[in-house]
């Protein structure tokens, strides 16, 4: 099966702030249960994904281009770059920013079952 390009712009994902462009790659029902996303997510520049939890899942992001910086559950900030990942363990938040001016922020995104 080939699945065509599903890209869809989102103003303030999560309650952050500024556009997110979400690549759907996989629909939830094609991850049979599973999980609920697999995207790559295109942070456009002082764009941030909002402060949220998961609960029954975990979500690891896999950072491809540009630097952000990733708040983990307990509110510590750490500087994200290519080939880094960051994991949200189950029950906890997270938010990630791209604070760049001109550079976009993209990573992999993938919301599974705990």
């Amino acid at each position: 099966m080939v699945r065509k390009a599903n890209i869809v712009e989102v103003q303030g994902l999560a309650g952050g702030k500024g556009i997110a462009e979400m690549h759907h790659i996989v629909p939830a029902e094609d991850l049979y249960g599973h999980g609920r996303m697999y995207a790559k997510v295109v942070l456009k520049p002082n764009s941030s994904v909002g402060w949220h939890r998961h609960v029954g899942e975990t979500e690891p992001y896999y950072i491809l281009e540009g630097e952000g910086i990733f708040v983990d559950d307990d509110g510590s900030r750490t500087k994200v770059e290519p080939g880094d990942v960051c994991t949200i363990i189950p029950g906890q938040c997270h938010s990630i920013e791209n604070a760049s001016e001109t550079e976009d922020l993209v990573f992999m995104a993938l919301i599974h079952n705990a």
